[in-house]
């Protein structure tokens, strides 16, 4: 009989994208269920992943009663199911998940860390966010950093003890697809195709961003920085890929006012599938102001494309500086405009960084691996349960 485990974020597109395919791995060795908000998108998760789910409503935000209604929910299904791991994303279903888990008396109580938006907080919201961070890992049995950089930055912050904290495998939650993102995919002509599509020329140069298109993924910097570029080299582009978020982190007036009126870049939107935005890029540029292991730059370097990111932990990871991209520093708008420069003029370099694009992500991100990792990682905490039951019965 399967040992069970349940795997937590507080919204569904988290498993379904962050987590794409590694549900579906682990039921073969595990009974799984995936818990989330959101029952309509819940339900097509579990169908996609052939597992099962469990609603249970979070929300993003700070809602307190809520929150203490969410724990209470979660700690009846654990009672109910008496899961061997409880294993929660993203940090509402981390504060909830962990919190009920430990109530719950679950064995194993894993959390993974994606990214810290205590980083951005000042004040009051600041403190609040490293208490709930802190009663999140006190509550966990183990706690997942997904790159080197974020568990140090843990450690600095005085969060967590080194005992409780494992960067798997090579970092990522979820590696990449590597066969999914591969340009050889495509037939040759439709790099033309996209680009007469979006009206770019052949000759032009693209600049690629794909996110969130918020201020903490450093757009205003990267607007400025392009405008001032594309006023010396008329044939350059900027893509923008990726939805507005106005509510939560909104861009200055003043840059979106310039992606509006600069016919040289061109918005457009979420898109389900950005590997035909990839097939035409020549360059990603993802100036972020913190990241936990972003997905992004990973598919842009399995789909050949080097990237200019900038030093923070996971993208200083992913990229090699002056390998497979070049490395700068955070909120730099010049240093944005100097790297881009540099790759616009110099097509030797591009091709020299595009050709190690690709088999760096393979032999250190390849989706498979990531798994095995993590699966290895559950693995080893059956050992455990094993060796300390084959103790207490010898001595007694």
């Amino acid at each position: 009989m399967k040992q069970i485990l349940i795997r937590i974020t507080t919204v569904p597109i988290s498993l379904d994208k962050l987590l794409e395919g590694q549900l579906s791995f682990m039921k073969e060795h595990y009974d799984v269920l995936a818990v989330s908000s959101g029952q309509e998108h819940l339900d097509k998760v579990g169908e996609k992943e052939g597992v099962a789910t469990y609603c249970i409503e979070m929300s993003r935000k700070i809602t307190p009663l809520k929150d203490l209604k969410a724990v209470w929910e979660h700690y009846r299904l654990f009672r109910k199911h008496r899961p061997f791991i409880v294993h929660t994303h993203t940090p509402k279903a981390g504060i909830v998940g962990m919190l009920a888990a430990w109530l719950a008396g679950v064995p194993n109580r894993l959390h993974t860390v994606a990214g810290l938006p205590l980083l951005e907080a000042r004040g009051m919201k600041r403190t609040l966010l490293n208490v709930v961070e802190k009663a999140t890992y006190a509550c966990a049995t183990q706690v997942y950093p997904n790159s080197k950089g974020l568990k140090q930055i843990i450690l600095d912050a005085g969060l967590c003890g080194e005992n409780k904290l494992k960067v798997i495998g090579n970092g990522s939650s979820n590696g990449i697809n590597t066969t999914y993102f591969d340009p050889t995919q495509f037939p040759e002509e439709q790099r033309s195709t996209v680009r007469e599509e979006l009206g770019i020329r052949e000759e032009d140069f693209v600049f690629l961003f794909i996110g969130r298109l918020v201020s903490d993924k450093g757009i205003n910097e990267l607007v400025k920085a392009f405008e001032r570029l594309n006023r010396e080299y008329k044939n350059s582009k900027l893509v923008l890929v990726g939805p507005l978020e106005p509510d939560l982190d909104p861009l200055a007036e003043d840059t979106l006012h310039r992606i509006k009126e600069n016919g040289d870049i061109l918005s457009v939107g979420y898109q389900k599938d950005v590997r035909p935005y990839l097939l035409i890029a020549d360059l990603l540029v993802f100036p972020s102001y913190r990241e936990g292991f972003p997905n992004v730059v990973m598919q842009a370097g399995a789909m050949g494309v080097p990237a200019i990111v900038t030093d923070i932990n996971g993208c200083n990871e992913i990229i090699i500086d002056e390998k497979n991209g070049m490395i700068i520093p955070v909120k730099d708008t010049d240093a944005i405009y100097q790297k881009m420069k540099m790759f616009i003029a110099d097509p030797v370099l591009v091709k020299q960084q595009s050709a190690m694009a690709r088999d760096l992500i393979l032999s250190r991100y390849e989706q498979k691996r990531v798994w095995n990792a993590l699966l290895e990682e559950y693995k080893s905490l059956e050992k455990t349960v094993q060796h300390v039951q084959a103790s207490w019965e010898a001595g007694n």
